[in-house]
């Protein structure tokens, strides 16, 4: 029976931590992530959890640690933000090349210089091709959703890759709202236990974890990984038709609002979507065809099926809130440019880099967008393709 609560992002995943009871938590602090060791420290000094506490000296040791534990058969968990993110870099790709489906929570927050503690995406951007799922939650309510699903897609058998949740840092992470919480066992019952076929303590068949990857096995094991996170596609469908069945919640690969007969969309992801729904109804009202695109799973892609979504409209603005420095536009334009080129038909695209470290954005940046796209899909004339909204010297 679902519990409602007023809980911020950061203590709605560390409830879902705590309900999930992870062997190990391998903890280092950083803005705005800390809150959700912190809490669960409180977990564990209540005796409501039998998790593995480590305190270690950096985001890269608490990765690591996570990366022995897992190895070693355990289901291990940590959360980090921004720096804390980038430092744990080479070991991302140790994590996803040794398929250890560790699940890591990221407080999304802009990366330095200058330095900055509010949220943007350059810190998961950076690190979309790290081999790591990645779900992306509009609300806090899809935060602890998107943790209860995660070590089901990350352990399955098809898939055994590590996943991040990503909320929105101080957005999502510190604002308390109105959400519902699943009952204890149901929860365990969802996620089940953590039966992995091989690992480092296993009496029987004993492996390396992490071997030297000579040029006669390398290709085939990154080959391996790459259909892994193909086969993650289909799982995160499945886990969210149990997830539906069981506490009532609907998720796919993306939530398409108002599409049905759009002429003009947007594509975005996490709290901007709000916003943005509300401007879609606004114009909705007023006779305008609007509709929006929120992912809610970057990695892997649903190219397939956002090209289906978007394929008969007019006029498409990709929303980035990273700047990717490719001189082209940002890492979601490039992933949706691609999965539609190939269409028979498709829609006229722009990018909009827009966010950054915090800045704003309104329910009236959002019309201006549709705005623009509007004077697109009449002209034909996209003008700059790439360009940047809400900056002093040149807003939208």
């Amino acid at each position: 029976m679902s519990i409602r609560e007023r809980l911020s992002g950061n203590e709605a995943i560390a409830t879902a931590m705590r309900q999930i009871d992870p062997d190990v938590f391998a903890m280092f602090p950083i803005t705005p992530s800390t809150e959700i060791p912190q809490y669960f420290a409180g977990y564990v000094a209540e005796g409501k959890v039998n998790t593995e506490f480590i305190c270690v000296e950096s985001e890269h040791s608490s990765l690591s640690a996570c990366l022995g534990a897992e190895a070693a058969g355990c289901r291990a968990v940590t959360a980090t933000s921004s720096a804390g993110l980038s430092f744990m870099n080479e070991v991302l790709y140790v994590a996803a090349s040794s398929r250890l489906p560790v699940v890591l929570a990221v407080a999304c927050r802009a990366l330095t210089g200058p330095i900055n503690i509010n949220h943007d995406y350059s810190d998961s951007m950076a690190e979309r091709d790290s081999g790591f799922i990645q779900l992306y939650a509009e609300n806090n309510q899809e935060a602890y959703d998107n943790y209860l699903c995660a070590h089901r897609i990350a352990e399955h058998p098809s898939v055994r890759l590590p996943l991040m949740v990503c909320e929105d840092g101080f957005i999502t992470s510190h604002a308390i709202e109105n959400i519902l919480i699943e009952d204890d066992d149901t929860v365990k019952r969802f996620v089940g236990q953590y039966h992995p076929e091989n690992y480092l303590l296993k009496k029987k068949n004993p492996l390396a974890v992490g071997p030297y990857g000579i040029s006669s096995y390398y290709m085939e094991a990154r080959v391996a990984q790459a259909e892994a996170m193909k086969n993650a596609k289909q799982v995160i469908l499945d886990v969210a038709a149990d997830f539906e069945k069981t506490f009532g919640r609907h998720y796919g690969l993306f939530e398409a609002y108002r599409m049905e007969d759009a002429e003009l969309a947007v594509v975005l992801m996490g709290s901007s979507a709000g916003t943005a729904k509300a401007a879609v109804d606004e114009l909705r009202d007023a006779g305008v065809r609007a509709g929006l695109v929120k992912l809610r799973v970057f990695r892997p892609f649903p190219g397939p099926e956002l090209a289906e979504t978007l394929r008969s409209c007019k006029a498409v603005a990709v929303l980035d809130k990273s700047e990717g420095f490719s001189a082209c536009g940002g890492p979601l334009f490039a992933e949706t440019a691609g999965a539609l080129i190939n269409c028979e038909t498709r829609p006229k695209i722009i990018d909009i880099v827009y966010g950054l470290g915090g800045r704003d954005f309104t329910v009236k940046a959002a019309k201006s967008v549709y705005e623009r796209l509007k004077h697109i899909a009449e002209t034909g004339e996209t003008g700059d393709v790439y360009s940047h909204m809400g900056v002093r010297t040149n807003a939208i």
